[in-house]
């Protein structure tokens, strides 16, 4: 792996690069004429927010869509008719990796990293929902292949492209607040469950492929709405809880404002993981190495969910409230508030007073992905694997330490390993039902 201080400056090449990019890459295009052909996998929900999101682009062409539960096709079929449409994914890849030129994978947590690895394994670029895998060593081979394969790749922190974080990322890196000394994160967000999975078995519904859905996972009965769908947000081996829900969104901001790189300490000061389900209500505390936009050697980095709120003091150095979702940034000058989904403001309101917040050009992440696509091998989106990677490692790593409360977990990350404790090491990877793993030959 490279040292931090390699990794921080590839991050600020990074910002340069996909800042003019899409301009160039809009121009390729609308002299070529091409079209990108496009797969998702996935078909509600989430991947078909994507889906649309993407059809806006004029160059977008949706050729397959596969989905385990083929109840949930139909919206998707409307709006596009000719799509052609698969129960299992990995047909789609055999039949139509000839016709296809990038993917999407959005489908739930677990199936993201052998989707979206056996998809480069076939050259095709691809676009994953967050989180970008569901342990640290996945994030980690997918980071590799799409760079060793030269392909665009793209997370989707959609709200990482927004002119409203841009914004506060500008401010950050210009000394608005001085240096930071400490970042505070948060959602009320509920995705998770202290109550034992209920025994039993449901009749499985005639549309769904439950193995398939299960995919990489190991087998176990079918539950009407315990896991699909939804639900299996909340469960340990299929989803990430509400950290890895909202975690990439929130953390991108600072992580990319301070130029942090990975944490070397976390503990865990909520409830632990439970019955196979994830705790809600967690306060999670990281260390992360300082860099030349923090006060100290060390950086305190905290996260709060459910009901569980950042202290009072962190409320009143942004006015007295915060709200349900996002973060709060304090510096040596100053501290900004940034919601999740709006603007960010500067606090106290009296030192900051004719202070103007920068205006950013708006960045479409979507189109970002599809105009990189355009352009060719090696060009870079502003959220691609190894960003990505780099955001979901710091957010894995506090759901590993939601399984040991009231430990502090020391990291290294050159060597991928909690040294503290052994036991933790195994959540750092998991093992594959192995005919779920596809690899191009």
């Amino acid at each position: 792996m490279p040292s931090s201080v390699s990794r921080r400056r590839f991050l600020q090449e990074l910002a340069v690069a996909s800042a003019a990019m899409p301009l160039a890459a809009q121009a390729a295009h609308a002299q070529a004429g091409r079209k990108v052909r496009h797969a998702s996998f996935g078909a509600s929900g989430m991947a078909l927010a994507d889906v649309r999101s993407f059809s806006s682009h004029p160059a977008f062409d949706l050729i397959a869509v596969a989905d385990a539960d083929l109840s949930r096709t139909e919206p998707i079929k409307k709006l596009f008719p000719n799509v052609r449409v698969y129960q299992d994914w990995r047909e789609l890849l055999r039949k139509e990796a000839d016709n296809l030129d990038s993917v999407n994978v959005s489908t739930p947590d677990h199936m993201h990293a052998p989707i979206a690895m056996a998809a480069m394994s076939y050259g095709k670029h691809v676009y994953v929902q967050k989180p970008l895998a569901a342990t640290v060593l996945e994030t980690r081979m997918l980071a590799s292949a799409a760079r060793e394969r030269r392909l665009v790749s793209q997370m989707g922190i959609q709200i990482s492209s927004h002119p409203t974080q841009l914004a506060t990322e500008l401010m950050i890196r210009n000394g608005f607040i001085g240096k930071v000394t400490e970042v505070h994160t948060f959602c009320d967000k509920t995705w998770g469950d202290m109550s034992p999975i209920p025994a039993g078995a449901d009749p499985v519904p005639e549309t769904l492929d439950w193995d398939g859905w299960l995919g990489v996972s190991e087998k176990r009965p079918f539950k009407k709405d315990v896991y699909h769908p939804g639900n299996w947000r909340k469960r340990v081996g299929f989803g990430t809880g509400t950290l890895g829900d909202m975690g990439c969104h929130i953390f991108s901001t600072p992580i990319r404002g301070v130029n942090l790189y990975l944490p070397t300490s976390i503990t865990s000061y909520g409830p632990g993981a439970v019955h196979g389900n994830w705790p809600i209500d967690a306060r999670i505390k990281f260390v992360f190495p300082g860099t030349t936009l923090t006060a100290g050697s060390t950086l305190d980095f905290w996260w709060y969910d459910g009901a569980v709120r950042p202290p009072q003091a962190v409320a009143d150095a942004v006015g007295g409230k915060v709200p349900g979702s996002g973060a709060v940034i304090i510096g040596t000058g100053g501290a900004i508030l940034l919601p999740h989904i709006g603007p960010p403001t500067l606090h106290p309101a009296e030192t900051f007073a004719g202070r103007t917040i920068p205006t950013v050009p708006d960045r479409n992440h979507y189109h970002e992905f599809l105009d990189a696509v355009l352009k060719g091998p090696g060009t870079i989106c502003s959220a691609s694997f190894d960003y990505a990677q780099l955001v979901t490692e710091a957010v894995l790593l506090g759901s590993v330490a939601e399984h040991f409360p009231n430990e502090t977990l020391a990291y290294d990350p050159a060597t991928m390993r909690v040294t503290s404790h052994k036991a933790p090491n195994q959540w750092l990877q998991r093992s594959f039902r192995k005919q779920y793993l596809v690899t191009r030959l």
